[in-house]
């Protein structure tokens, strides 16, 4: 066990199908995330930072409130809905109001995040943001393709 983080084992089909680490409640960001998105960051977290590599989040979980003004600053910024859609989407499709995404930084945080993320089950979600990552597969298993854009969702 690395740096304190517990270790669930999770039932699959009366099996155990993965392993997740439990989330720290001193994880800076993961309020509000789901529970395991929360716990696979966390420990992925921990061993970026065992490693010397910097890695935070810079936005997880969004209310609809916070969503709807990034998409409408996105529809003034971008000039069009649809233009839009390419870097931000409405709250009812948001996986940060959903609290299923995290955003992350630095730069090298997020290259490393994207190196080892599918460890966890960490994947870097959309071609044109780099910084962008979801739960996305079990643990250990390869990410799935990612899309172009958030338009693709």
């Amino acid at each position: 066990m690395r740096a304190g983080i517990a270790v669930v084992l999770l039932l699959v089909g009366g099996g155990v199908g993965a392993i997740a680490p439990a989330a720290r409640a001193d994880a800076p960001g993961i309020e509000g995330l789901d529970p395991m998105l929360a716990a696979a960051y966390s420990a992925a977290e921990a061993e970026a930072h065992e490693e010397g590599v910097p890695l935070s989040i810079t936005s997880g979980y969004r209310t609809p409130e916070q969503q709807e003004a990034l998409w409408e600053d996105g529809i003034v910024t971008y000039g069009s809905p649809e233009a839009a859609r390419h870097w931000v989407l409405p709250p009812e499709e948001s996986t940060h109001v959903q609290g299923h995404a995290v955003d992350v930084g630095p730069r090298e945080g997020a290259q490393w995040l994207e190196d080892h993320g599918d460890r966890w089950g960490l994947c870097r979600s959309f071609d044109n943001e780099w910084w962008h990552f979801e739960l996305a597969t079990v643990p250990g298993m390869p990410c799935p393709p990612r899309l172009p854009d958030a338009s693709d969702r």
